[in-house]
């Protein structure tokens, strides 16, 4: 079975790795556009971002299972939260979609996102590190090396492939 990625960074790509550890499964990565801003302020958007990049990713590769891993942010009454969701996406079925850990962030970082900034350079320039993003994650600097992102996106997949393992199993059919 053939599994696409819908992105080339690294803590996406062991995430899916990390759930579908047996070997039964060849996976690949593939360049994969969200279709949303680059920095997404909502659940609503990220999902939608996460949904785009697992189609477009199985389509690009031909592959069988496309996975969309998206980060963003959301407004709650307790501040600007980091946000995450998955989406595995096989032909014939509704989209199976799941959400990780969510902490807030700082108030200087949250005004900059609110003002239009990505958290991707944002965190660089704080942490004084290149590719935060690719590495520990806005998570990993906030929660002082606890988790980083590729541990954060590997919850959110094996909530995806749980998901999906369950569904075949009660006999959804893929067309």
């Amino acid at each position: 079975m053939r599994i696409a990625v819908g992105s080339k960074n690294p803590a996406k790509i062991n995430a899916v790795k990390g759930a579908f550890m047996d070997g039964s499964f060849e996976i690949i990565s593939v360049d994969a556009e969200s279709g949303v801003s680059e920095q997404p302020m909502s659940d609503e958007e990220t999902i939608k971002g996460a949904v785009n990049r697992a189609i477009q990713a199985a389509e690009i590769a031909e592959a069988d299972i496309g996975i969309g891993l998206e980060g963003g942010v959301q407004q709650t009454p307790f501040g600007l939260m980091l946000c995450n969701w998955g989406v595995l996406s096989v032909k014939g079925m509704e989209p199976i979609i799941a959400g990780g850990a969510r902490i807030p962030l700082p108030e200087e970082i949250a005004r900059q996102l609110v003002n239009g900034a990505e958290l991707g350079p944002v965190m660089d320039e704080y942490a004084k590190k290149q590719n935060v993003r690719k590495n520990e994650g806005a998570v990993g600097i906030f929660t002082n090396g606890q988790i980083n992102r590729s541990e954060m996106f590997t919850h959110v997949m094996k909530l995806l492939a749980g998901q999906y393992e369950y569904q075949i199993g009660q006999g959804k059919k893929t067309v």
